[in-house]
């Protein structure tokens, strides 16, 4: 098999991994398409005769480009007029007994509250959130990416718990609550 016909091939078999997690770090279906696109162009310049793990490899490569259109929006100063909400993504495979009405509707309540979450992240904690929390990524294989160190990449507000140790250490007591 030409070796052109079997990268496009393992390409297409990655491609609903890859836009998943490119939506998950843009937020829109159209910017996840055009990352992946993106991806596809590099695969196809990119010497991966010493890559061992090519969904890896292509992960990799599709959250870097994510990581970079996050931060040129930072850089540029993209602010959107109205309030964004996330394009709900509905995907029903046939045979996996799965409601799409259910899952759209799910979708819809989790969406808002992560988007919440995701926007008040730096585009590498955002990434590292999407990754760990959402594929079960180690955080070692989250650092390589990110170009931070693997306790700095677990130790970051992005890390499960990190809110949660920040509220309780910022906590002040209610006044009065002793009298009672």
């Amino acid at each position: 098999m030409d070796e052109k016909k079997w990268q496009a091939e393992k390409f297409e078999a990655n491609r609903p991994h890859l836009r998943a997690v490119a939506y998950r770090m843009l937020g829109s279906r159209a910017e996840a398409e055009d990352a992946v696109q993106e991806a596809f162009l590099r695969l196809s310049r990119a010497d991966i005769s010493d890559v061992d793990n090519l969904s890896g490899w292509l992960t990799t490569v599709t959250a870097r480009i994510c990581l970079d259109w996050l931060r040129s929006r930072k850089s540029r100063r993209e602010e959107p007029l109205t309030i964004h909400v996330p394009e709900p993504v509905v995907s029903h495979e046939a045979g996996t007994g799965t409601d799409p009405e259910h899952d759209a509707l799910l979708a819809d309540s989790v969406g808002l509250a992560l988007l919440v979450v995701l926007e008040k992240l730096t585009p590498a904690e955002r990434l590292a959130f999407v990754l760990h929390d959402m594929f079960d990524i180690a955080f070692d294989d989250i650092a390589k990416i990110v170009e931070r160190t693997s306790v700095a990449t677990a130790s970051s507000p992005a890390a499960p718990g990190a809110g949660c140790r920040e509220r309780r250490l910022s906590r002040k007591p209610i006044s009065g609550a002793n009298a009672m």
